[in-house]
């Protein structure tokens, strides 16, 4: 089965046979190369309680397996490699030095117990067993001291006392004791270790050369010195005085080195420790952890010995686990209590249970054969994130901007989960801070049940890459089989808003320019708009309004927001990000005034570099200029310029066109003269020179006057000003009120 990543179902659609281990494995697919799989195994069981098994080859390696081992090729369980160490003490014997039998001992893992002759002016030598390492017997029925002088095996001297029952020893000064050292050497098995001692007093003779001497008499290569050096004993020419020395060999072994010493001389003693491998007597097999459980119920294990009548010695610990890792044996079963009651653990004390055999065969080192073991229990539940049942989740957003994430979590298991089960959720920054979003619990999940974790992100503040971290089931809330699949690692990127806002100021639907005049009870509206979509402006922060009035530079007032003359409204969600603010003050007093106006968008940018500044003028009484027409002469068209003051545009305004007799010919109403606002105008209305018909006037030199009402009443002239502020005079563009335009096609 091929599947995205998640929760992965798959029928194999077989018959299971009783009994069979089945192995199973899973992959991801890598882009280029071999897989690499991830086993498992179970064993059909019809019939039986859930548990853990072990009854394979392959399910057994699993286990920690110390000093023994199961043998790949004859799938039985074997003993590992021991060693096994012989401290061999040696020297000259001297009477009346007061030398102990130490001092002529072998000792055998730490433990003396072989010591020195009976005979004297000898070989002793000791045999050893290739596979226990245990000493031979000279003796056919072994026992502290052989009784009698009756030699021992092959002619061998008598067991004179305690210490001596190992020793094979023959007296080197006559031809026929050294024929039957070569002869006992020649029985010896294969791969037996062999050791051997020269036991000589200062006086002892003869030495090497007569040993070497047997050849005429058992021909060349048959007699003991050759048996000797065949073994290895290199340097055995050099025994040509009083001097001991003590050998050790393997049999027809080319793996173990042979090894000797010498003493120097009759007072001279030696110490050889030598490590022999050899086969071990016990070993522990360990099965991995099992568990969690709810409840545990019963340990069943079966297994045999290789030989009849068994020497094996061996039982299985029941060892419970603590959630800190703590172990413990809570029984030691022997063979008779192969179906074991466990159901008194208490699975919250012992979450998990280990089965160890504990294996041991001194006599012929075979250990017990483990067939299987069974541990049945009520199992925990199991959950995982299955995102590939659905998966909703973006890795790069703008500031402000939702992160969705909807993942589903199911439970994969036959076990209910009990409770209503937890979720974890972790934000961290760049600068490595935590913030754990709550998340409501998910409903108890029936199995097979699914649950869905939908939670939204706002990202608001933050800028850079982050880490999510989704766990479900955290520190363990409800135990559960396995806890790596209910964690879900994820990065996501925000980038910052790095984009200023812009900031637009209008009086009565106009901008204007420093020095404008204004209405005493203007409509200023400032709109403040930024391009983020998704950190909408919202706050009244965000906007600062101040004015200052004419006087003192300090006459400064702040608006707050909240009054009928400073409202805020904010940016209408899916629209233009635009806040927009209506400031309606009543300025009673002439003069001159200034708007100061402040805007940042929600990341902090602020619009412009520097606070929008604009300086107004304010005249409350309701007033006109003089209305110039520009261009003057025009040849297509001209529209007129003049100037209001007050509070209110005059609810009637016209421009008369006349001949210079007198007639008019255009009436321009307020209407087609569109928008007017308090101070400077300029209509959009543009004159084109026809009459009230529409017919073109003739080329020549026409009049035009205005004509106000408002509230019933003309209005005044409003006097005219330069750049500079200096009044300019008008009069002599106008004559009694009407001015001069000229028509030139």
């Amino acid at each position: 089965v091929s599947s995205p990543g998640g929760v992965i179902e798959f029928d194999p659609g077989i018959i299971y046979q009783d009994s069979v281990v089945y192995y199973w494995r899973v992959a991801i697919q890598p882009a280029t190369g071999t897989p690499h799989w991830n086993n498992s195994s179970f064993v059909y069981l019809p019939g039986t309680a859930v548990g853990f098994n072990q009854s394979h080859f392959f399910q057994h390696t699993q286990s920690v397996q110390q000093r023994m081992y199961i043998d790949s090729t004859s799938r039985t369980w074997k003993f590992g490699e021991g060693i096994t160490s012989l401290y061999i003490r040696n020297r000259v014997y001297r009477v009346g030095a007061g030398l102990g039998d130490s001092e002529f001992s072998i000792g055998i893992n730490g433990s003396t117990d072989i010591y020195s002759a009976c005979v004297g002016t000898s070989l002793i030598i000791n045999v050893f067993d290739p596979i226990t390492m245990k000493p031979w017997y000279n003796q056919s029925v072994p026992s502290t001291v052989q009784s009698g002088a009756a030699g021992g095996y092959m002619g061998s001297g008598p067991v004179c006392a305690s210490g001596r029952q190992y020793n094979f020893e023959w007296s080197y000064t006559d031809t026929a004791s050294r024929r039957r050292m070569r002869d006992f050497l020649d029985v010896i098995p294969d791969n037996a270790v062999v050791t051997v001692r020269s036991i000589n007093t200062p006086d002892a003779a003869p030495y090497i050369d007569v040993w070497k001497a047997d050849a005429a008499i058992y021909g060349a290569g048959n007699t003991l010195y050759d048996r000797l050096k065949t073994a290895g004993f290199a340097d055995l020419d050099s025994f040509t005085y009083a001097r001991s020395f003590a050998f050790i060999f393997r049999k027809n072994n080319g793996n173990f080195l042979p090894r000797w010493d010498f003493t120097e001389n009759e007072f001279d003693a030696l110490a050889m420790n030598v490590a022999v491998p050899s086969t071990d007597t016990m070993g522990f097999v360990t099965s991995p952890k099992f568990g969690p459980a709810k409840a545990w119920q019963e340990v069943k294990w079966r297994g045999s010995s290789l030989e009849s009548p068994s020497t094996d010695e061996y039982s299985v610990d029941v060892i419970g686990v603590r959630g800190n890792g703590q172990e413990d044996i809570l029984y030691n079963l022997n063979g008779s209590q192969q179906d074991f009651n466990i159901s008194s653990v208490n699975p919250v004390t012992y979450p998990y249970i280990r089965l160890r055999l504990n294996a041991k065969d001194k006599q012929q080192l075979t250990p017990y054969q483990l067939r299987w073991w069974r541990l049945y229990y009520i199992p925990v539940p199991e959950g995982a994130l299955a995102a590939n049942l659905k998966f909703s989740y973006k890795d790069s957003l703008e500031t402000g901007e939702t992160l969705n994430l909807s993942i589903p979590f199911k439970n994969v298991s036959d076990v209910a989960f009990p409770d209503s089960i937890k979720v974890k959720l972790v934000i961290t920054n760049p600068s490595n801070q935590q913030t754990v979003i709550a998340v409501p619990r998910l409903k108890p999940l029936a199995p097979g049940d699914t649950a869905m974790i939908t939670q939204a992100l706002n990202t608001t503040g933050m800028s850079g890459n982050h880490t999510l971290l989704l766990d479900v089931n955290p520190d363990n809330d409800q135990p559960e089989q396995t806890h790596f699949n209910n964690v879900l690692y994820r990065n996501f990127l925000v980038r910052g808003d790095v984009y200023k806002p812009t900031l637009d100021v209008t009086f009565d639907g106009v901008r204007i320019l420093n020095n404008d005049i204004v209405s005493a009870k203007p409509h200023i509206v400032i709109r403040l708009k930024d391009d983020s979509k998704f950190l909408p402006l919202n706050d009244t922060s965000l906007v600062t309004v101040w004015l200052r009035y004419p006087g003192s530079t300090n006459n400064l007032r702040r608006f707050r927001f909240g009054t009928d003359t400073l409202k805020f409204t904010p940016a209408t969600p899916g629209l233009n990000n635009e806040a927009v603010v209506d400031f309606t003050p009543v300025l009673p007093e002439d003069g001159d005034y200034e708007l100061i106006v402040t805007g940042k968008d929600r990341s902090g940018n602020v619009a412009g570099d520097l606070e929008y500044r604009v300086q107004f003028q304010v005249y409350n009484k309701a007033m006109i200029s003089d209305m110039f027409n520009y261009p003057n002469p025009f040849t297509t068209s001209t529209a007129f310029v003049f100037t209001i003051t007050g509070s209110v545009v005059p609810q009637n305004i016209r421009i008369q066109i006349l001949t210079i007799t007198g007639k008019v010919v255009r009436e321009i109403t307020k209407d087609e003269l569109g928008p007017l606002n308090i101070g400077r105008n300029i209509t959009a209305f543009k004159w084109d020179g026809t009459d009230q018909y529409g017919q073109k006037l003739a080329n020549g030199v026409y009049l035009y006057r205005v004509i106000t009402n408002l509230d019933g009443n003309s209005l005044e002239k409003f006097p005219s000003y330069d750049a500079n502020g200096r009044k300019v005079d008008t009069d002599k563009y106008f004559n009694k009120g009407y001015g001069k335009m000229y028509l030139m096609r």
